[in-house]
């Protein structure tokens, strides 16, 4: 059996622009894609911490330092200043997922890395 299990979170980031004239998806900085984890086109879950609102969507790397940048539909979801949480779900065995430990990077308001679990 799989099992759809947490992968990556980033843990409160903060909304930095706002595109609604985009397609759709989420920009996040490269640099932090890649301490994540998380893959160019890859399916993320987010949680807005301060309209409750929660979508998917895929993500589209940055070229800006710390870049989180709402696109198209989903501009409608949040605003620049907003806090969110970004999940990364992946299937894995059961073997595998009883000793998973996901990963996860916590943000500052500039969305630097300052810590990082696993």
């Amino acid at each position: 059996m799989l099992r759809c299990m947490l992968r990556t979170k980033l843990h409160m980031a903060t909304v930095t622009e706002s595109n609604l004239a985009y397609e759709g998806s989420i920009t996040i900085d490269q640099s932090i894609l890649r301490e994540t984890d998380i893959l160019p086109y890859e399916q993320v879950m987010i949680s807005n911490m301060n309209n409750g609102e929660r979508f998917e969507t895929y993500v589209i790397p940055g070229s800006k330092k710390g870049e989180i940048c709402l696109n198209g539909p989903t501009a409608r979801k949040g605003a620049v200043g907003d806090k969110v949480i970004i999940f990364c779900y992946s299937y894995f065995d059961d073997a595998r997922a009883k000793e998973l430990k996901p990963r996860i990077v916590f943000l500052d308001s500039k969305n630097r890395i300052t810590k990082k679990k696993k």
